[in-house]
């Protein structure tokens, strides 16, 4: 099933199912108001909101309605924790090439991963906002799960369970201010600002043999101002799956039910296949000729993040942004 959230209700939005074309949905009116509470009771509220889903896609569903992208929130507009990886080495391996440093050998076998913002979240349709173009506006197309309640120190296999959506994220990053922030010695704040997550999360079995060994089998595609940039495929060159990321941010802590985890820009070896970032587009270019030639985004660019299907169908909506200036 694929689950989203109005714009409506208060801060965390109201809960709708809907429909797989994406065209159609229902509010979750009597199971769950939000899928914050629909995560807290997953194992209880799952099979209704499923049967809801498949009333919509049969045409059976009372109350069904028109989907209006931009009336839509993020599917949770605030969690109580993202947890953001970098699973793809060849990006990590890249940048530091680039500045001329090793890559550690830790980062084979120890996931990177780092605190997100999570106190509220972009819609799929909401302008980026940003005080200073100066700072270095820079997307990052990812994919995210999104947990239950998942026990301190469980078991990668153990952890797999706990994975109940799957979904989009643009995980907006200053790259201007982040060496002045690393430099300090205690991560990022200032750099790291608001993303945006996908129209909708889906569970698993929407993807079908797209979601194998914890990894999505899908390219990722991302547009700038309505041009092709980047589309490598997320399930290649991953060095840690999914349940390896959670079970790593669960090590000396549970997880409560919303935590969302993300996989870190979506990057191949292959670098025919484009870009989900600037900052890899510059990093190639900066290998290749010895300095970068693309800038970073600018007030009034726009971006698009979606994933489409074996036969073209988009899973979770498109993710289409402007960048503005704040205030």
């Amino acid at each position: 099933m694929k689950l989203g959230s109005l714009k409506e209700g208060g801060r965390d939005g109201t809960l709708i199912v809907v429909s797989r074309d994406l065209s159609r949905a229902v509010r979750a009116s009597g199971i769950a108001d939000t899928l914050q509470r629909a995560l807290e009771d997953w194992s209880n509220l799952a099979p209704r909101l499923n049967a809801l889903s498949e009333r919509l896609n049969a045409g059976t569903a009372e109350g069904a309605f028109d989907v209006d992208m931009a009336a839509l929130a993020a599917p949770l507009p605030r969690a109580y924790e993202f947890v953001d990886g970098s699973a793809y080495l060849p990006h990590v391996e890249r940048v530091r090439r680039a500045r001329g440093a090793q890559v550690p050998e830790s980062f084979y076998t120890d996931p990177l991963m780092y605190q997100a913002v999570s106190a509220g979240f972009y819609g799929p349709r909401d302008p980026v906002q940003v005080p200073d173009a100066a700072y270095g506006i820079d997307l990052e197309a990812e994919v995210v799960v999104v947990t239950d309640d998942v026990p301190m120190a469980v078991t990668t296999a153990q952890a797999a369970a706990h994975i109940q959506l799957i979904g989009l994220i643009n995980d907006v990053s200053l790259r201007n201010l982040i060496p002045p922030e690393l430099a300090k010695g205690f991560g990022f704040l200032q750099s790291k600002p608001r993303s945006a997550l996908s129209p909708v999360f889906v569970t698993p079995d929407e993807l079908g043999d797209a979601w194998q060994g914890n990894k999505v089998h899908l390219a990722m595609l991302t547009h700038i101002n309505g041009q092709w940039f980047g589309a490598p495929e997320a399930g290649v060159d991953m060095q840690f799956d999914f349940a390896q990321l959670v079970a790593h941010a669960a090590k000396t802590r549970p997880l409560s039910a919303g935590t969302i985890v993300g996989s870190g820009t979506v990057a191949n070896e292959d670098t025919s296949l484009g870009a989900s970032c600037f900052a890899e587009r510059r990093t190639v270019e900066t290998l290749e000729t010895g300095a970068p030639k693309t800038p970073f985004m600018a007030f009034g660019d726009s971006v698009r993040i979606e994933m489409l299907d074996r036969d073209g169908r988009s899973v979770f909506g498109a993710i289409e942004q402007a960048i503005v200036k704040a205030g």
